[in-house]
């Protein structure tokens, strides 16, 4: 219906490093999920965890992850977005792709690499932002550590229409537990700056280095209520969006006209 976006948020352990195990694992819960949606998250770097080991574990545009996300996204006949390990041109990027069910796609190359855990020292960070279409809504595509920059998802008017340039901010993550009160409290703050939507949506367990993460994963809505949280368990969470419920709050408080112009060079 014209208006309305309908998510799913899904909130799960990875298999550390290997591929065929989590493919197999989430094309399960992507086949388990039975109410109608339009566009399905996963984790950061979901078909291998966070790893620093792109040598191993990279692949190419075409290669079994993202063919996967495309048969997917055939199937269920859904939007399909996560971010994996790609080299393209002598370099490893940690990219999300936004997969359409007609084989088209897109991309976006991770901003801010983590250099707390030497991410900086593996990948290329991108420079470019993702803002996709569906149904009418515009969506700013984000990874993890982005989330602590907030210039990164700064709302501006449009400059054709002046209307805001997007309605939901979305992060997928491998957060952990130990920061999850940044998490947590920087996806209420990004959704109130913005006047927007913000879906985060972050792994559960331990990873390969013993680092624990209690998912945590969230959809606030443009006053930074939230509408949905789940901590520490596995969970499939399908929740419907109404543009007139934005439209109401930008109007009735227009703070986002009053923001500061700027371009990031």
């Amino acid at each position: 219906m014209p208006g309305l976006l309908t998510i799913t948020l899904i909130q799960t352990e990875l298999h550390w490093e290997n591929k065929s195990a989590n493919l197999s694992m989430l094309e399960e819960k992507i086949r388990a999920i039975k109410e109608p949606t339009q566009l399905v998250i996963l984790p950061e770097m979901f078909s291998t965890g966070f790893s620093m080991q792109p040598g191993k574990l990279a692949e190419s545009m075409d290669g079994p992850s993202v063919q996967w996300m495309g048969k997917m996204a055939a199937e269920k006949k859904i939007v399909l977005t996560g971010s994996v390990i790609i080299e393209e041109e002598g370099k490893y990027y940690n990219r999300l792709i936004w997969m359409l069910p007609n084989g088209q796609f897109g991309h976006y190359d991770k901003r801010h690499l983590f250099a707390f855990a030497g991410e900086d020292k593996f990948y290329a960070a991108g420079s470019k932002r993702l803002i996709a279409s569906v149904n009418g809504w515009r969506i700013n595509l984000q990874v993890c550590y982005d989330l602590r920059f907030p210039v990164w998802a700064r709302q501006a008017p449009r400059a054709e229409d002046k209307t805001p340039e997007y309605d939901l901010l979305l992060y997928v993550a491998n957060w952990p537990e130990r920061r999850n009160h940044a998490w947590k409290t920087l996806l209420q703050a990004r959704a109130i700056e913005n006047q927007c939507y913000v879906a985060g949506v972050n792994r559960i367990g331990n990873d390969g280095n013993g680092i624990y993460h209690s998912g945590d994963s969230m959809l606030v809505d443009p006053l930074g209520e939230v509408r949905y949280t789940k901590a520490h368990d596995a969970d499939i969470h399908t929740i419907t969006l109404q543009k007139s419920k934005l439209d109401e709050v930008r109007n009735r408080f227009p703070f986002w006209k009053d923001s500061d112009l700027f371009s990031i060079q």
